[in-house]
């Protein structure tokens, strides 16, 4: 990660894990984590920039990072923002 996103602090909930945003989500149960699935993947279509999503029964995990450069980039920390929104 470049020096000027090193001092930037992570969007409410999110860490930074293995190169990515990571924020896990918790739910009562798969119905509402599917739905906000759905809302993230609207928003990452809309955004054209996805990230990488892994759903379980009562929780998601998003990881932000910008796939072509192998790293963590200000678009990343926007729609990690962004996607904080849709909870």
């Amino acid at each position: 990660m470049g020096a000027i996103l090193d001092a930037v602090e992570p969007p409410a909930g999110y860490t930074l894990v293995k190169g990515a945003l990571q924020r896990e989500h918790g739910f009562r149960d798969f119905a509402e984590a599917l739905a906000f699935v759905n809302r993230v993947g609207e928003l990452a279509e809309r955004e054209k920039h996805h990230p990488d999503i892994e759903i379980h029964w009562n929780r998601v995990t998003l990881r932000w990072w910008t796939h072509v450069k192998d790293t963590v980039t200000d678009r990343d920390y926007e729609l990690a923002e962004k996607a904080n929104s849709v909870l």
